[in-house]
């Protein structure tokens, strides 16, 4: 277990993505590229964030007495209330979130943050403030794109409950491949710890190096990996959950049950919103040691969405590749456009194959036999072959893989220069897909061209299924005169076209926030009076993560 000086050396920047150190700048050629769609850029950034000691904080509102109880639970040292800490527990990393702070505008930052040092203690803290009418929001990696940790603007006293310190691997079954971890471990220390037992957990969403096992849970993570590993939902076999009356502990580690319907998923993808997930156990897999990448150009998004469809349908899922990416037509003129005279030298080739506007597919196989993962890679190959995919060089994809983690980093940069960037992303079934994509990619046009902002709006497919894909599209314009506005309306405008169009309002980022008024389109007015249920037997005051997934009475 970390103690809360060691743990907290790993915390990413108060105002942008990850260790400071990782940043890199953008290339001109993407400079270049992103001013065609934009406009010309300032030459050097001059919307960095204010000073740390100029982002205005609200005062402490938590009576003494209620941080005089908070202390006897966790300890003096574990109740902080110094500027940085709560700086860094002031939101999650969306854009309004990341905007307001680097404008100076701390005023969702807790009252206090309360770093307990297992289960026990986190019981007594939820007790504490569920007595005394005090929010409770837990946190993680504090890696969420949609309010998922960012105290409610209906705000009263709140605390924010880091679980850094929960961060043991508790139990392994080689066997069984299953692994019990706390909810504090980070994704590289997840691999880390199960590496030493030859096995992983191969859940590396673009967060990985930030995120916590915690927050995978609870907010039904997918990662990178997942056409080939299942999505976090597919693989949590039990869960403990400290609530504001009691311990809820869900355990079907059985491969199969028939006992009642599965009461755990209303913790997967609980957000917090009940209680505080302090451990679970998870399927795990033997530890790949083979890789093999491969990289195709295909004429269009429907073309390519077409032969993904046919491959994962004919070959099945243990066939296909752990990563499947497709990027559209914009996001490979960015990706080419970032990577230079080579990626240049691609376009042309592209053109000589009478591909004016192409659509790049990464994909990654891997395991622990060489010969099956050949043999899997050959089968899809056939796939591939039989439509009008054009073969690239397997360097592209393995330089994808080398780099799967430094994408949010560029949106500091962007915001540096005043740019407006934001993702969202949905999924659907096959039939849909070339409706959905369509239509969403036009609202956020037409929204952003309606502010006077027309901006350049990128999409990917990143995770496959039998039945459909996910979409993921990612925008970017100039700021307008008020960004947060701007953010608002596009935003708006995106997900009701993705509830009308038969999307899901969300495929991997969760609810949080900013999707809750969207999520009855999916629940029903029958299945959101159900959650408020779940929400009033578990958390009858309503303190824990006030406004995310439920709303607010």
């Amino acid at each position: 277990m970390s103690d809360i000086t060691t743990a907290s050396v790993r915390r990413s920047i108060w105002h942008g993505w990850g260790d400071p150190a990782a940043r890199h700048a953008l290339p001109p050629s993407g400079l270049s590229r992103l001013a065609q769609e934009i406009g010309a850029l300032p030459d050097a950034p001059s919307g960095g964030p204010v000073a740390e000691q100029d982002v205005r904080l609200p005062e402490p509102a938590l009576p003494g007495e209620v941080l005089e109880a908070l202390r006897a639970v966790v300890g003096a040292n574990g109740v902080l209330q110094d500027r940085r800490s709560r700086l860094e527990h002031a939101g999650g990393k969306s854009y309004p979130d990341l905007y307001r702070l680097r404008t100076g505008d701390g005023s969702r930052a807790p009252d206090a943050v309360v770093v307990p040092a297992d289960a026990e203690q986190v019981g007594g803290v939820i007790r504490c403030c569920a007595e005394r009418g005090v929010a409770v929001i837990p946190f993680g990696g504090g890696t969420s794109v949609v309010g998922g940790v960012t105290p409610s603007a209906k705000r009263g006293p709140t605390v924010s409950l880091d679980l850094r310190r929960l961060d043991r691997l508790v139990r392994v079954d080689p066997i069984s491949h299953t692994a019990t971890l706390q909810a504090g471990v980070r994704g590289p220390d997840i691999e880390r710890l199960l590496a030493a037992h030859g096995l992983s957990l191969g859940h590396l969403p673009q967060s990985h190096q930030q995120a916590t096992f915690g927050g995978y849970v609870a907010t039904r993570s997918a990662g990178q990996a997942s056409t080939g590993y299942g999505r976090i939902d597919d693989n949590v076999l039990a869960a403990t959950v400290v609530t504001p009356v009691g311990e809820l502990v869900l355990d079907h580690r059985a491969p199969a049950s028939a006992a009642g319907p599965g009461l755990l998923d209303l913790v997967v993808g609980s957000e917090g919103s009940l209680g505080v997930i302090t451990e679970a156990t998870v399927k795990v897999h033997a530890k790949p040691t083979e890789f093999t990448c491969a990289a195709y150009a295909f004429a269009s998004m429907d073309e390519a969405a077409e032969t993904l469809r046919v491959m994962i349908q004919s070959l099945g899922k243990a066939t296909m590749p752990q990563v499947c990416r497709i990027s559209d037509p914009d996001e490979t003129d960015v990706s080419l456009a970032l990577a230079g005279p080579a990626g240049e030298a691609l376009a042309r080739y592209l053109r000589l194959r009478r591909m004016a506007t192409p659509c790049l597919a990464v994909l990654v196989w891997e395991g622990t036999n060489a010969t099956v993962v050949r043999a899997r890679r050959r089968a899809c190959t056939n796939v591939l072959t039989a439509s009008r995919a054009v073969r690239l060089p397997g360097r592209i994809a393995q330089a994808w893989r080398q780099g799967r983690f430094s994408g949010p980093y560029l949106r500091d940069e962007l915001m540096d220069r005043q740019v407006f960037v934001e993702t969202l992303e949905t999924a659907t079934s096959w039939s849909n897909v070339p409706h959905l994509y369509d239509a969403v990619g036009a609202a956020i046009r037409s929204a952003l061209a309606e502010l006077g902002t027309p901006g350049l709006v990128q999409c990917h497919v990143s995770h496959v299924y039998e039945t459909g894909c996910s979409l993921y599209f990612t925008f970017v314009a100039r700021e307008a005169a008020d960004p947060l506005g701007q953010w608002s309306r596009v935003k708006a405008a995106a997900s009701e076209v993705i509830v009308a169009a038969g999307g899901t309002i969300t495929h991997h980022h969760a609810v949080g926030k900013d999707h809750r008024p969207y999520l009855e389109a999916e629940t029903g007015v029958l299945g959101t009076r159900l959650l408020r249920a779940v929400k009033q037997t578990l958390d009858p005051q309503g303190v824990m993560n006030p406004g995310t997934l439920v709303a607010d009475d």
